[in-house]
C-alpha cells in the first residue's frame, strides 16, 4: 500500500476498535454501532477503501433495530448508509466497485435494519400476549376468590338463620319447661315435645344444607323456604311465648323461589332477635308481608324494649334518590347493630336489589321493614 508504518498502525488500531465494539452490541447497541461508524469513517478519511472488518457493522445495526424503536434505530441505519456512500462514491469504477454493487450494499443495510425491526415487533407482541395472559390469570383468580367469598357468605347466612332461629326456640321453651315442670308437668311435657320437634326440623335443614355443600351443583333440593311456610314460623314463635300476628296480602304465586326465601329469612331473623332483645314486656309482634306490582314489602314490628339506637337504613347504590326507606334490619338486634343476623338481612336485601330500614319505633319497640323488587329475574336467585 506504500503507507508509512505509523499509518498502518493507525489502521490496525481502528480495525481493532471495530472488532472490540462487536461484543457490546447486545447490551449497548447504540454505543457499539457509534464506535464502529466513527472508526470506519476515520478509515475513509485516511484514504482506506472498504475493509472486510467493516461487515461487523451489520450485526451491530441488527441489534440496534431489534432493541430500539425507529426514532433510535433509523438514525443508526442512516449513519451507516452515509458512511457507505461517502466511502464508495468517490471510488466508483476503481478496483471492484460499481454502482450496482453500491446499490446492493445499500439494500443489505436496509434489509438488516428491517429484519431487526421485525424481530423487535414480534418480541413486543409476545411480551404483550404474555402480559395479557398474566392479567387474565390474575383477574380469573380474583373472580374465583370473589365467588368463593360470596358463596361462603351465603352459606354463613343460611347456617346462621337455621341454627340461630332453632336454638333460640329451643332455649326459650326449655326454660319454660324447666320453670313449670313441678307446677304444670303437662305444659312442661308439651314444651319439651316442641323442643324435640324443633330440634328435628333444624337437623333436617342442616342435613339438606350439607347435602347442597357436597353437591357440585345446586338444584331443587336447596333449602329454600317460602312465604307459604311463614305460618309455621309464626306458630313456633307463638309456642315459644311470643305474641305474633301474621298478615299476608297480595298474590305471591309469581315470585321467584329465591325472593320468597329472602322474605322468609328476614321474618325468621327478625323474630329470633325479638325473642332475644325485646324483653318480657313485649305484648304484640306484627308481621306483615304485602305483594304489590313490582315489589314485596316486609314489616316486623314489636312493642318491646328494643335497643335504643338510631335507625339504620341500607339501600343499593343504584336506588334512586327519594326512594322510601322501606328496608332491612333485624327487630331487636344488638345494640351495636352489627350482629350476624342484621348483617345477613342487609346482605340478602342488597343481593335482591332492595332497600332496608331498622330502628326503634316512636313510643317504644323496634321495627324492621324491607322492600324487595319483583321485576329483577336474577336478583332473588342469588340469595
Amino acid at each position: 500500500m506504500g503507507q508509512p508504518p505509523i499509518m498502518l498502525l493507525v489502521h490496525v488500531l481502528l480495525a481493532a476498535a471495530i472488532g472490540a465494539a462487536l461484543p457490546f452490541r447486545h447490551r449497548h447497541p447504540v454505543a457499539a454501532l457509534a464506535v464502529m461508524v466513527i472508526a470506519m469513517s476515520a478509515h475513509a478519511l485516511l484514504g482506506a477503501p472498504l475493509l472486510p472488518i467493516d461487515v461487523l457493522a451489520l450485526p451491530a445495526l441488527y441489534s440496534l433495530a431489534a432493541r430500539h424503536r425507529p426514532p433510535v434505530s433509523v438514525p443508526g441505519a442512516a449513519a451507516l448508509l452515509t458512511w457507505l456512500l461517502a466511502t464508495t462514491l468517490p471510488r466508483l469504477g476503481d478496483e471492484h466497485l460499481n454502482p450496482g454493487e453500491v446499490g446492493l450494499l445499500c439494500v443489505v443495510i436496509a434489509w438488516v435494519w428491517t429484519w431487526g425491526t421485525l424481530v423487535r415487533i414480534r418480541r413486543a407482541h409476545l411480551d404483550e400476549l404474555g402480559a395479557r395472559a398474566l392479567r387474565l390469570e390474575r383477574e380469573q383468580h380474583a373472580l374465583a376468590e370473589a365467588a368463593a367469598a360470596e358463596e361462603r357468605a351465603r352459606i354463613a347466612r343460611e347456617m346462621h338463620d337455621i341454627v340461630s332461629h332453632s336454638l333460640s326456640v329451643v332455649v326459650v321453651m326449655s326454660e319454660g319447661a324447666a320453670a313449670t315442670v313441678d307446677t304444670a308437668p303437662e305444659r312442661a311435657r308439651e314444651a319439651m315435645l316442641r323442643v324435640r320437634d324443633t330440634g328435628r326440623s333444624a337437623l333436617a335443614d342442616m342435613r339438606t344444607m350439607l347435602g347442597v355443600l357436597r353437591s357440585p351443583e345446586t338444584g331443587p333440593h336447596d333449602p329454600q323456604p317460602g312465604i307459604d311456610r311463614l305460618p309455621e314460623l309464626v306458630a313456633e314463635s307463638r309456642a315459644a311465648g311470643l305474641p305474633v300476628q301474621l298478615t299476608v296480602d297480595g298474590d305471591h304465586a309469581a315470585l321467584s323461589t329465591g325472593l320468597e326465601a329472602t322474605v322468609y329469612r328476614i321474618v325468621q331473623e327478625a323474630l329470633t332477635n325479638t325473642r332475644r332483645h325485646a324483653g318480657p314486656e313485649v305484648g304484640r309482634v306484627e308481621v306483615a308481608v304485602r305483594t304489590d306490582p313490582g315489589s314485596v314489602r316486609v314489616r316486623i314490628a314489636d312493642d318491646g324494649q328494643g335497643p335504643a339506637t338510631a335507625p339504620t337504613t341500607a339501600a343499593p347504590a343504584s336506588a334512586p334518590a327519594g326512594t322510601s326507606t322501606a328496608g332491612t334490619s333485624a327487630a331487636g338486634t344488638s345494640a351495636a347493630g352489627n350482629g350476624f343476623g342484621l348483617r345477613g338481612i342487609r346482605e340478602r336485601v342488597a343481593a335482591s336489589g332492595g332497600i332496608v330500614h331498622a330502628g326503634p319505633r316512636p313510643g317504644g319497640g323496634f321495627e324492621v321493614a324491607a322492600e324487595l323488587p319483583t321485576d329483577t329475574r336474577t336478583e332473588g336467585e342469588r340469595t
